[in-house]
């Protein structure tokens, strides 16, 4: 998705850089547009390093690419955070003084902006009437946080979270939240375990986690109460939603089967990549090579198996028909078959409720921002592949087939 980043001249302009961290984190697309004054409080080098993109502000910058027009056509959402007090009203009289501002005219998009200023300005009579023609506009005002702001001050006008200005900004992009998960219990595992082997080692696998908190935030979004099991990630917890953070495949597994053993979950999403083995010792002191001179000698770490998390889950609902439960299939392919054949073996196997096959490899789905699944039934051949798409447009597809299964 592409966004464009809009910065105002304002002292909350620092936490714009958490913003565009949570967008880019995401996997959309991210062309940051400062104002002048904005670059007075954060210059152009920090936002070019987060977003990976060119800054420029004025529209006098590369004319031959008309970007003061190209910029607003071309975007699926306009994000401005913090939307200063002078920027609120350039952009509810339809000024046009810079790149930002020219930008808002040809966007066709969402628009959503996160007002940061003292009180005071706030609730001046002219920011509350250009506030309101914005809103009549179409345009997403979110309601600022009260607080300390600047200097001793305290009161409405502090900047939202950055997690809740995303969140908003996401609300905006894909329409009002559906509730067709009100009143559910989903518990999401995400990241991937790690295995000790002494104090500094440990066996693991390339899993950012990246898929499973999008999951976890679209559950939370059509109205979920999420129980996120997190293993190893370092990403924010999406809003709405409840981390518990584990290490090993031993924590993870203890910390779902809590979680269904409540008796209240409705859905079991178990996307983490889970190590299949564990060293059968741990060394309490770091393993030391030797240095013995023509020694190339090396430890045997001996393994054994980890449970099978998923399967146990499918077994302990003894046919109860609840929880739901989706599992995930990480396959390259082999000699014995192709990633499809893999994953209905997997599936048949496993005997969970749905089963995404996820596409893996070198520079494919691990740590990246886009990948492709296929969504398989124990009662159908076909597959339903989505993809090469983000990780947020998997997870929306993901739940429109859980959530039809509800009811």
């Amino acid at each position: 998705m592409r966004v464009v980043l809009g910065v105002a001249g304002g002292i909350a302009a620092y936490k714009a850089a958490l913003v565009l961290r949570l967008l880019t984190e995401a996997g959309h697309e991210v062309t940051v547009v400062p104002t002048a004054a904005a670059l007075r409080f954060v210059g152009a080098p920090t936002w070019e390093a987060l977003s990976g993109r060119p800054v420029s502000s004025e529209v006098w910058d590369d004319v031959p690419e008309v970007k003061h027009v190209r910029l607003g056509q071309e975007a699926d959402l306009v994000l401005v955070a913090p939307a200063t007090a002078d920027l609120l009203a350039r952009a509810a009289h339809g000024l046009a003084h810079d790149l930002l501002t020219t930008t808002f005219l040809t966007a066709r998009c969402p628009v959503v902006l996160a007002p940061a200023m003292h009180t005071e300005m706030w609730l001046h009579p002219a920011t509350v009437a250009n506030v309101a023609t914005l809103r009549e506009r179409g345009v997403t005002v979110v309601e600022p946080d009260s607080g300390r702001l600047t200097g001793t001050d305290s009161g409405p006008g502090r900047l939202p979270d950055p997690e809740h200005i995303v969140a908003a900004a996401m609300a905006a992009l894909h329409g009002p939240a559906t509730d067709d998960l009100a009143g559910r219990h989903v518990v999401v595992s995400a990241g991937g375990t790690r295995e000790p082997l002494d104090p500094v080692r440990f066996l693991g696998n390339r899993s950012s986690g990246k898929q499973g908190y999008a999951v976890a935030a679209e559950a939370a979004r059509r109205g979920a109460r999420v129980t996120l099991v997190s293993a190893n990630v370092a990403l924010p917890t999406p809003p709405g939603c409840e981390a518990v953070q584990v290490g090993t495949a031993l924590e993870l597994q203890e910390a779902v089967e809590a979680a269904v053993d409540a008796g209240d979950v409705d859905v079991v999403v178990m996307v983490a990549a889970v190590a299949d083995f564990r060293p059968a010792h741990y060394a309490q002191s770091k393993i030391k090579k030797t240095h013995g001179e023509g020694d190339e000698s090396a430890p045997v770490i001996e393994l054994v198996r980890n449970p099978d998390i998923l399967a146990g889950l499918v077994q302990d609902r003894a046919g109860a028909g609840r929880p739901f439960i989706v599992g995930f299939a990480a396959e390259t392919g082999d000699g014995t078959g192709d990633v499809l054949e893999l994953a209905r073996d997997k599936l048949q196997r496993k005997g969970c409720d749905l089963l995404v096959a996820n596409e893996v490899g070198v520079d494919k789905a691990f740590g990246q921002d886009t990948s492709t699944v296929h969504l398989l039934r124990p009662d159908s051949q076909e597959a339903v592949t989505v993809g090469p798409a983000t990780k947020d447009v998997i997870a929306t597809a993901i739940w429109d087939v859980v959530a039809a299964e509800l009811g």
